[in-house]
This record gives C-alpha cells, structure tokens and sequence, in this order.
C-alpha cells in the first residue's frame, strides 16, 4: 500500500487530565501516515485524483488547536477518524501524538500514543 506521511507538526493545545495543562497548555508534535492506492494520481499528476495533505494538516490542526482532551488517545482517534472522512481513498490512517512536555515524576523524552484505523 502506498503512504503520504506528515511528520512533525507541532501544535499548542490544551490537552490532558491535570487543571495545569488545560490551563497552562503545552506543546505537541503529530505524524500521520495515510495509506492508500496512489497509482491513479501519480499516472494522471491531478491533485483531484490522490488525498490532499494540506487537507490532512488542517484535519489535524483543528484536533490539536481545538476543545481540550483528557487523553492523546483520544486526540489520535478523533484526527483518524477525521482524515479517514477527507477521503474514499484513504484506507488506513496512523497517528501519532506526542506529548513532549508529560507531567511524569521522572525524566523522560515525553510520551507517545500511535494508533491505526482502518476504513470498515
């Protein structure tokens, strides 16, 4: 199957459990991958014909920038189901969300939530 990927975007949200980071929010970074058959577009080189990404990071960035979440699962499986609607190419979406700044008592890089869904 045939990918487009988004890596890294960064947004600031509101997401998480604590008062804190709804209050204070914090930063967080997103990859998707989008598999689908892209022959057809990559033939014909028509934007019409192939999933537009600039579709996808708008999907995203209205989850990310939008009403607060208690969880990254949650924000993964609303930005899948999100970008599984954008179009009937789109056969299987991964995401991944990645909180840099977890509010963890120990030293960490952050924590991830990476997801798959697949069209039914």
């Amino acid at each position: 199957m045939d990918e487009i990927t988004l890596r890294g975007m960064a947004f600031f949200g509101r997401h998480g459990h604590k008062p804190e980071e709804r209050a204070l929010g914090q930063r967080f970074v997103v990859d998707v991958t989008v598999r689908a058959d892209l022959r057809g577009p990559g033939r014909t080189d028509d934007l019409r014909q192939t999933i537009d990404y600039g579709r996808v990071y708008a999907a995203v960035k209205e989850v990310m920038e939008g009403p607060s979440l208690n969880l990254i699962e949650a924000a993964a499986e609303r930005i899948c189901s999100r970008v599984l609607d954008l179009s009937d190419l789109v056969e299987e979406v991964e995401t991944a969300v990645f909180k840099p700044s977890a509010p963890v008592p120990g030293i960490l890089d952050g924590a991830e939530v990476r997801i798959v869904r697949r069209r039914e």
